[in-house]
């Protein structure tokens, strides 16, 4: 039997199960197998280089969050099952990671934040202050097949506006999600917020003469016009008993990025069209509009959106959703609460990493420390040691040089680990209470007193 690791790379054939010996009833060595060092399928480790750039993403994402007067939540990986297939409906269960734990509860890894975060804001109940702004940062798990940008984990950043009614939360969140852009280093000739409303959807098809049990379905069809050609979506509308021609009106309805000649198909009293000018109308107050596009196609996956809905999408359109959001003010109902306006997004990690990576714009994180501290003999190693404790409580980054090296290893240990300052403890400077201070960038050298240098 041939053993081939992950990745393709065969390992050395394992010898025979039947071994010498074993005729004899003496025991056999099970045969060698390979150890496969790759994690999951569709998950990722995150060595110290990959880590420093991943909290360097969640630094922005925290920093916007501040910015804009959010409070930080957090709630367990682990829910119960249904508080994602109560929203979702049960087709959602075959992503789920899920399984009945040892008290007979049916538990999910979340696949999302926005169910959490609706259970939570129902257990404050009346003791919560409205208008709330939260926001999180976490994993998610949802099993399904990975591609670029997707994987079966990842991390996600949410804010969300609870208690507001008006477009105003909506535009606060995209200006949010514009400010992160402006962070990292991303224009609006690398994204785009595309904009839409469901209510602009729904008159769409209305105008058109859809069936209200057909909308949802259509919708979903509609979903995909970005990703088959536009045949392949009329074909599917009228799968559903849609006309021809009520098909090709909805197309053309939801592909143009007119918004006066949409508002001249509805009016200019419809719901949907008077939500994205007032949008608009605060986008430009934000400073953010030129980042804004209207695009009636976009739908959201999730039915339980009901009013404004927007995705980031990189120009070039070669990668999925950035990320997405809008209004769903009939989230909190769904799990026995009061009705309750909502608006809010995700954003994950794993796309915006391609995108930042394609552009140049992810930095080189380079580890670093204030100070490294090398023992020249094993005699001085409690002395360095106590003189490390000193620096560290004083609120300094120290290494300690743990073991015998030389010194051109701690040279080059100095710059991997991007030390400002190589304090080294010799015997006889030690022996007068000093220690010999190299300071690193300016490529100094200075005796100074053991006890001055904290």
């Amino acid at each position: 039997m041939r053993v081939v690791a992950r990745g393709g790379v065969p390992t050395r054939d394992p010898l025979p199960r039947q071994r010498a010996g074993a005729a004899t009833g003496a025991p056999t060595t099970p045969p060698p197998s390979s150890f496969d060092t790759n994690p999951p399928r569709g998950t990722r480790d995150f060595p110290p280089p990959a880590l420093r750039a991943r909290d360097w993403l969640f630094d922005h994402f925290r920093a916007v969050s501040r910015a804009y007067g959010f409070e930080a939540f957090e709630t367990p990986v682990l829910e119960a099952e249904s508080l994602f297939t109560r929203k979702a409906g049960e087709e959602i269960s075959g992503q789920l990671y899920s399984f009945e734990d040892r008290g007979g509860r049916r538990v999910a890894l979340r696949p999302e934040l926005t169910p959490s975060l609706a259970r939570l804001v129902l257990a404050q109940g009346p003791a919560l202050a409205l208008p709330a702004k939260w926001c999180t940062v976490g994993q998610c798990w949802r099993y399904e097949r990975t591609t670029r940008g997707r994987r079966r984990e990842h991390y996600q950043w949410n804010m969300d506006i609870v208690g507001v009614e008006g477009v105003a939360a909506e535009a606060e969140l995209l200006a949010a999600i514009v400010s992160f852009f402006t962070r990292v280093g991303l224009t609006p000739a690398d994204v785009v917020l595309k904009v839409s409303s469901r209510k602009v959807l729904t008159g769409v098809m209305a105008a058109a003469g859809v069936p209200a049990d057909a909308f949802g379905r259509a919708c979903v069809a509609v979903d995909k016009l970005d990703k088959v050609p536009a045949a392949a979506v009329a074909a599917e509308l009228t799968s559903l008993g849609i006309t021809e021609d009520a098909a090709a009106s909805i197309i053309a309805a939801t592909q143009t990025a007119d918004l006066d000649a949409l508002a001249a198909l509805l009016g200019d009293a419809d719901g949907g069209v008077a939500d994205v000018r007032a949008l608009f109308a605060l986008a430009d107050a934000h400073g953010i509009r030129d980042w804004l596009a209207f695009d009636p196609s976009i739908v959201r996956g999730l039915a339980y959106y009901t009013g404004l809905v927007f995705e980031g999408r990189d120009r070039a359109g070669t990668l999925r959703a950035i990320c997405g959001g809008g209004r769903y003010d009939g989230l909190l109902s769904t799990y026995g609460g009061p009705p309750t306006p909502c608006a809010g997004f995700g954003f994950g990690d794993c796309v915006i990493q391609e995108l930042l990576a394609d552009k140049g714009l992810v930095p080189a994180l380079a580890p670093s420390v204030d100070d490294l501290i090398v023992p020249l003999t094993d005699a001085l190693r409690p002395a360095a040691t106590a003189l490390a404790a000193r620096l560290r409580a004083a609120g300094r980054a120290v290494d300690l040089v743990l073991d015998g090296r030389r010194m051109k290893w701690v040279f080059k240990h100095a710059e991997r680990v991007g030390a400002a300052r190589l304090v080294i403890v010799g015997e006889r400077e030690f022996a007068d209470g000093n220690v010999t201070v190299k300071d690193l960038a300016a490529r100094t050298e200075a005796l100074v007193k053991a006890d001055e240098l904290v």
